[in-house]
């Protein structure tokens, strides 16, 4: 493989134009030329005219990547030499993983590689995907061979979406290849545009398992303090005073309890539990996390009937509004958003339930969760602040309340403890 030098420049190629494609897309537009691709064709032509409708990206910063060129059109990237996939890899509904985006992909590179091209994954996978599931489709598809005629990398993502400090570039990446020459060109690749650094893993799978891991552990330890709210409630003891006294200790970890979805938190897990079953060895700490924080919802659901009925109301006919649907604050991200578990456990209570978040996508929401958002605040019995938008910090709670024993209820320790009723 050739050094990475100026007279020596590739053409990059990212595929898919979400959270993660975009802004590496950018990223690598401000020193190479790049093309990136999209299947959705809506989506390309709204970042053409600069919308991102992700917020990840500002209008300039796309308007301003003159060494960028958007297409839905598979021809436009078959002269790339190194093509980045960052495509989506969810869980099917059995919670197993489900591979078919990246496959998919996959195959449509397969299709227009050449020898000597670098096919790198960033999309979040099992140890052993890239070399064990992927290579083979692209040396089936191209009648190519690893390592003699192209080669293959794995870099995995490390976007925060909605978090306008830690980005991209400011992230340590870490990178690997499938072989030593390999790995150090990529290496050099995103070196090039990461101002925070890169780390070079020794191997693919070592990279794989390192963000495999970084979300299990983050999800495992939510997992502790969202059983020990489970475990207060019933000692009638706010969980978040019991954090705050206890983190006076230096070495305590700050961890709150919460929802856990999105993408990444909530999914990825499960493809490491995924390989490990494949193996032989049923992995309990892993599982037991995702249990605990997979029932938070219902928790939630039945606290609010519980809370009702201590006021002498019923849930049937309660008016209720869900404050935030995304999976996090400040982010139209509704991937995977626990939050909608809620909303149909209250209607299936007979609630009457509105739903308002001003950062979501409304189509989207609707698409695919069928929630349709209001626009504009009544009064509630019950007011359910689920994601900590900022917008929420300003609103009069008290001219939302049906009545002066309305409820509210606090998921994030978010609101001024006077404001309310319980929190978990």
């Amino acid at each position: 493989m050739q050094q990475l030098t100026p007279s020596n420049p590739p053409i990059i190629a990212v595929i898919g134009l979400g959270y993660v494609g975009l802004p590496l897309a950018l990223a690598f537009s401000n020193q190479y030329q790049v093309i990136g691709y999209d299947l959705d064709s809506v989506r390309v032509d709204a970042l053409k005219k600069g919308d991102d409708i992700t917020l990840q990206s500002s209008v300039e910063q796309i308007q301003e990547a003159h060494n960028l060129v958007l297409t839905n059109e598979l021809s436009a990237i078959a002269n790339a030499t190194v093509y980045i996939v960052t495509v989506p890899t969810p869980v099917n509904a059995d919670k197993t993983p489900d591979l078919s985006p990246l496959l998919y992909a996959t195959a449509q590179i397969a299709g227009i590689l050449k020898s000597g091209d670098i096919v790198i994954y960033e999309s979040t996978v099992y140890p052993g995907c890239t070399e064990e599931d992927c290579v083979p489709v692209l040396e089936k598809i191209s009648g190519l061979q690893l390592n003699h005629d192209f080669y293959c990398g794995y870099s995995p993502e490390r976007i925060n979406p909605g978090d306008k400090v830690n980005t991209l570039t400011k992230i340590k990446k870490i990178t690997s290849g499938s072989t030593p020459e390999i790995a150090k060109y990529i290496d050099q690749l995103y070196a090039s545009v990461i101002t925070a650094g890169t780390y070079a893993a020794p191997s693919i799978k070592v990279a794989e398992a390192a963000k495999s891991i970084e979300n299990a552990q983050r999800d495992i330890n939510i997992s502790f303090v969202n059983e020990l709210a489970l475990i207060f409630d019933r000692m009638g003891i706010d969980t978040n005073e019991v954090l705050a006294a206890a983190s006076t200790k230096w070495n305590f970890l700050p961890f709150k309890p919460g929802l856990v979805g999105g993408h990444c938190i909530g999914v990825d897990p499960y493809y490491l539990a995924h390989k490990a079953k494949a193996l032989g060895y049923h992995p309990q700490v892993i599982l037991s996390g995702r249990e605990v924080n997979d029932q938070m919802s219902s928790f939630i659901s039945r606290k609010l009937i519980q809370l009702l009925a201590g006021i002498g109301k019923q849930i049937q006919g309660a008016k209720v509004v869900v404050l935030g649907v995304t999976f996090k604050e400040n982010c139209p991200d509704s991937r995977n958003s626990k939050v909608f578990d809620i909303i149909d456990q209250l209607k299936e209570q007979g609630a009457l339930v509105d739903a308002f978040d001003p950062y979501a996508n409304a189509i989207e929401v609707f698409e695919k969760h069928q929630v349709q958002l209001i626009t504009a605040l009544q009064k509630y019995d019950v007011i359910l602040l689920a994601v900590a938008h900022d917008f929420f910090k300003a609103l009069d709670y008290a001219a939302l309340k049906s009545s002066p024993d309305a409820i509210v209820y606090d998921t994030k320790a978010f609101l001024d403890r006077s404001i309310v009723t319980a929190r978990l």
